[in-house]
């Protein structure tokens, strides 16, 4: 009897839906896509790029999900972004090296809703501009013992929104920008998909 009545609750509980807006090869892409896979209440129904020849454009479709690419002005000018997730009935956004900062229309669709990784220990290394290598490169560079990453909400300022989430790592002096990557990206595979987890099913729209 228990068996049956949590495969009822999985049946009738609402599927909540995630968009990925990405702009390159889509590494976190592919494995938030694969660790939803079969999840009983959350999945990927849609990603989204700034750029039409980026390959994670070309991984989603393989891995059976949706892709679209759009331009500029569509993303600052028009609603067809937010039109376009609100007819997918998307109920959160994951930012997954996704290099534009969002505008207000979306931020107003999805208040709250909107999750980011930051390939730091944000405050430090964060702002326009910081993103990828120039962040491992500075945070070689300032000679700092640590690094990692950061999961925030998303606001109208650069990787300032409320802190979800950080895990850490060394910084050896023999580290190089190139090694230190390597470091943060790990710590970003083993996280980013359980951390929007959490955060989803502790915000669950009805």
């Amino acid at each position: 009897m228990l068996q049956e009545r949590r495969a009822l609750e999985r049946y009738f509980c609402r599927m909540q839906r995630i968009a990925i807006f990405a702009s390159g090869t889509g590494t976190n892409t592919v494995r938030i896509i694969e660790y939803f896979k079969g999840h009983s209440s959350i999945g990927v129904s849609l990603v989204l790029s700034n750029k039409a020849d980026a390959p994670v454009l070309e991984k989603a479709k393989n891995l059976g999900v949706e892709s679209v690419a759009f331009n500029r002005g569509e993303f600052y000018d028009t609603n067809d972004v937010v039109d376009k997730l609100q007819a997918a009935n998307i109920d959160f956004v994951v930012l997954a090296g996704f290099l534009w900062k969002v505008p207000d229309n979306l931020l107003k669709a999805f208040p709250d809703r909107i999750i980011n990784i930051h390939p730091a220990l944000l405050p430090k290394f964060g702002g326009k501009g910081m993103y990828g290598m120039n962040v491992h490169r500075a945070v070689k560079e300032s000679g700092e013992a640590e690094t990692g990453i950061s999961i925030h909400l998303v606001n109208e300022e650069y990787d300032k929104g409320r802190m979800l989430f950080q895990a850490r790592c060394k910084v050896l002096e023999s580290d190089t920008p190139e090694s230190i990557a390597a470091k943060v990206h790990e710590l970003e595979y083993t996280n980013f998909p359980r951390e929007i987890e959490l955060f989803v099913k502790s915000n669950e729209i009805a």
